[in-house]
């Protein structure tokens, strides 16, 4: 099966044979041991320091269709080499635009999308509500703005009502860890422990979302909940909404809660906090971990891995797009 590799020194990316040769550098430049990682077993490259490379290796990267996701060193998404569209359509294209340009479509998986996001927080709530944190007045809150999503015209006012259910969320998870305070969502930059993980976490969901995208006839472009820009593949941003609550915020409570992470982890400055590698490492572990996970599909009647149940989310929303069968977002059943 191919993995994900994560390259947090800088250095040089070669190939020799069939095999990607990488040479990290130390802060004097001075390069050490190289690592060599078989083209086969590799999905993709996720680069936290500078990396160093010729057209000649993206060609072959491109060929093998990989791709290279890049942060910067406060942890910021900066850009991704994705290799060339391999299966993108025209009539997929062309339907995923007109739901696009479309007022009541668009609203339509809008809606959905919400939906999703806001069911799939609730049930985090009522797992740890149940376990004796009192989150109680938070669901009350959410399950408030939730019966506000059909009664939306527009996106922007959705987009409002999506935001209200994230600050509450937010705010509970001050209820739900035991050794580190939230106090509240700061994003640039951290302002502490938790909102730097958030960030991170958030950053490897949007770019799993986005190479699943990869792997169907969607566009990544062409959004429907999030407005669609210049700089980002927005369509990831609209399917990580759905599965940040599942993939990340689970993470973050079990590698916080169970000391997996503790202060050391973190670079902590006046006005920033971000993971040291270590930290990176060590979430990254609980992380992959949980996309690996397999759960017994109701409908398909088979164990899939969570990181599956993204792609089967590009699917359903190809369906739609296309006429063939209503898409239901993913709400997690156990």
């Amino acid at each position: 099966m191919k993995k994900s590799y994560y390259l947090f020194n800088p250095g040089r990316l070669s190939r020799k044979d069939n095999t990607l040769k990488f040479t990290p550098v130390d802060e004097d430049g001075k390069e050490q041991k190289p690592k060599y990682l078989p083209v086969e077993g590799v999905s993709k490259l996720l680069c936290f320091g500078a990396l160093d490379a010729n057209s000649a290796m993206y060609n072959f990267l491109g060929k093998n269709k990989i791709s290279v996701h890049f942060f910067d060193y406060y942890e910021h998404y900066t850009g991704s080499f994705q290799p060339k569209e391999y299966l993108l359509a025209g009539k997929m294209q062309i339907a995923q635009t007109k739901h696009y340009t479309s007022k009541k479509k668009r609203q339509i998986i809008a809606k959905k999308l919400v939906q999703g996001a806001a069911f799939n927080i609730q049930k985090n709530l009522k797992y740890y509500q149940n376990r004796d944190r009192d989150v109680k007045s938070y669901i009350e809150s959410i399950e408030k703005y939730e019966k506000l999503i059909d009664q939306t015209m527009d996106v922007e006012t959705l987009m409002g009502i999506e935001g209200n259910i994230r600050h509450t969320y937010y705010g509970a998870f001050d209820k739900i860890l035991k050794n580190f305070k939230m106090e509240g969502r700061s994003k640039q930059p951290p302002s502490n422990e938790v909102n730097a993980l958030i960030s991170f976490g958030n950053m490897m969901c949007y770019t799993l979302c986005l190479d699943q995208i990869y792997h169907t006839q969607l566009n990544p472009t062409i959004s429907f909940l999030h407005e669609p820009g210049y700089r980002r593949y927005s369509l990831a941003l609209d399917l990580a909404e759905i599965f940040k609550p599942i993939l990340v915020d689970r993470s973050i409570f079990k590698v916080l809660n169970k000391k997996q992470l503790q202060a050391k982890d973190f670079d902590i400055k006046v006005n920033r906090v971000i993971l040291k590698e270590s930290g990176k490492k060590k979430f990254i572990k609980v992380f992959e971990d949980r996309l690996n996970e397999t759960i017994k599909h109701r409908n398909l009647k088979k164990h899939v891995s969570y990181k599956h149940l993204v792609k089967l989310e590009c699917y359903k929303l190809s369906k739609h797009v296309l006429g063939i069968k209503e898409y239901q977002p993913f709400k997690i059943w156990w």
